[in-house]
Order: structure tokens, then sequence, then C-alpha cells
């Protein structure tokens, strides 16, 4: 008999957690809008980039994708409150290169991008471009590498802060022409941009996501662009690389993120979601208008950000510290 009873109690049990993992499964997610933080100044490009895949994946989730920007620290503020958010999958972060940088850049990190997040996919590719004011005076790049090795000292070039996309780009450039420049850092790209429409500073090198309207509007002067190839938006812009600047390449990549112990239904969803927004017409759209790459459905997974990830942390790592540049 009461043998009977423990494998009537057992079987019940087995009852039980099978119900309650099919709950999980078909887990009520999500019941309210869901925050999408944004570490950079609305208007700047990781922000563009936000604002146009909010609103496809909400409707694929059923709620509301609101952006929020959590601004400073060259991203870190953000990803702190990501780390240390509720791990329900109502805060979810896009982050760009930045993600990877921070390691080598900040000696007391107060997050870990390898431990203290769950990865939702890749997103897009960004190239990058070298821009002036609309009035500096060298006209061509032969005629800018001229200007600013004569006028170091009074040349001015911004980036949306410490381990931006743009301050890499910068200390790559630098680097390897030779020269340091009076470097400006921002808040984000969008006062960056502007002060630079306002002819404040000299020169800033961004991701087209920003730039390719001023481009088109000859708003700026354009030296260059990042890629190894031209861009098919840009066909008469060369490359910085077959200008002289052998290997010259920077690519401001997206990830998406969630914090650490988000549950593996909700940040199934939170993927198929992502998957859904870049296969929007008009997202695919806007993003050749901007030169950006939608990256393939293989790095659209967690699996593959985390790899690009641990692969950009190996190689910015040594560049920083070689360059002995720290944002604490």
């Amino acid at each position: 008999m009461i043998k009977f009873k423990t494998l009537r109690i057992a079987a019940v049990a087995a009852l039980v957690l099978g119900a309650h993992a099919a709950a999980i499964s078909e887990i009520a997610y999500p019941e309210k809008p869901v925050i999408l933080v944004v570490p950079f100044a609305a208007g700047g490009p990781t922000d563009v980039v936000a604002r146009m895949i909010a609103v496809p994946m909400g409707k694929a989730l059923g709620q509301s994708v609101l952006i929020e920007n959590t601004v400073g620290a060259g991203g870190t503020i953000a990803a702190t409150r990501v780390a240390r958010a509720a791990p329900n999958g109502y805060t979810i972060f896009l982050h760009h290169i930045g993600m990877a940088t921070a390691p080598a850049l900040y000696r007391k990190l107060s997050f870990d991008p390898l431990k203290d997040f769950e990865y939702v996919g890749q997103v897009v590719d960004v190239p990058m471009t070298l821009l002036a004011r609309k009035d500096f005076p060298a006209n061509n790049f032969d005629e800018l590498l001229s200007y600013v090795r004569t006028n170091k000292d009074k040349v001015s070039l911004a980036n949306a802060g410490l381990g931006a996309v743009s301050h890499l780009c910068g200390l790559m450039f630098m680097s390897q022409i030779g020269v340091e420049l009076n470097t400006i850092p921002y808040k984000g790209t969008g006062p960056a941009m502007n002060d630079l429409l306002g002819g404040q500073v000299d020169l800033l090198c961004d991701q087209t996501t920003q730039t390719m309207p001023m481009i088109k509007e000859a708003r700026l002067k354009v030296y260059g662009v990042t890629t190894l190839k031209r861009l098919g938006s840009l066909p008469n812009v060369a490359t910085l690389d077959e200008q002289g600047l052998k290997g010259f390449e920077v690519k401001a990549w997206h990830g998406m993120y969630a914090p650490k112990g988000t549950p593996a239904p909700v940040m199934d969803k939170l993927n198929a979601a992502l998957r859904v927004a870049m296969l929007d017409p008009m997202v695919k759209q806007r993003m050749n208008d901007l030169s950006s790459d939608i990256v393939p459905s293989d790095k659209m997974t967690p699996a593959g950000l985390r790899t690009h990830l641990e692969a950009e942390i190996g190689k910015w790592g040594p560049v920083i510290k070689k360059a002995g540049i720290y944002a604490d």
C-alpha cells in the first residue's frame, strides 16, 4: 500500500513538473512594453539603428519596444544598468563595438561582457567615413594629410566619447599617419555631428547611419571610407586603404543583449523578434540607404554574437593597452 502511494505521489509530481515545464515553454511574455537601452545620445548612429528595429520588433512581440538613452562613460553606464536589471526580458540592450573595448579601456569595469549578459544576436555592421567641416582647408585626402601634419596643434578631432567607435577610428587614423591631434570627446555622436556641422570642430570619423545624409547633401567634406572595398552608395569615395592607409578597416558592429539569467524561452522570443525586424522591407531598405550590412543569419544568433564579441575583445584589447589609453 505504501509502495502504491509512493508511486502515485511520484506520478503526480511528474505531472506537476511536466506542466510547469510546459508553462515555461509557453511563457506569457511580454505582458508589457520592453525597454531597449541605448548607450548613446538620441540622434546618434546606435540610436538610429535601435529606433529602426524597435517598431518591427514590437509588432513581432505584441508589445511596444521603447527606447531609453542612458548616456555616459563610453556605454558602460548603460551596460551596468542592464547587467543589474531584472532578468525577465523587459530590459534589453543594443551596443556596438564598445562592448568589446570596455574591458581594456576601463580598469575598474563593473560588469563582464562575457559573464553578465545573455546574447540575443548580432544585428548590423556599419562602415565609417572620415569627415571634415565644410570649410576645412583640405579638399582631398592628400591635402588633408599635408594640412594635419603641418597644423597638428590646431586641428581638432571629435568623437562620441571614450571607447566609442568614432574614438577608435580616430585613434587608428592618428596611429597610421603618425600625428597626434587634439581629440574632443562628446556624449554621443549627435552632439559631435552638430558641432562639426556648425564648424566648432574640424574632423570626425563616424558611422554611415549618421553621416550618409550629410554627405549626400554636401554639408560636409568626406575624405574616405573605412572599409576595404568602396561602398555601393558612395562609389566615388575612395577607401582609406587605397589612399595609402593599408589595412585600415573599422566597422561599427552592433549586438543585442539581455541580463544574465533571462529565461531561455524569453531569449528565444527576443531572437525571433530580432530576426523578423531585420527582414522587414523598410528596415532592409533603410539599412541599404545608409550603407549598413545586415549580418548573415548564422551571426544573428546568441552563439554568433558571443563568438564575435570574444574575437573583438581579443583584437582590440592589445591595441588599446599598447596605446596606454584608459578611460578611468
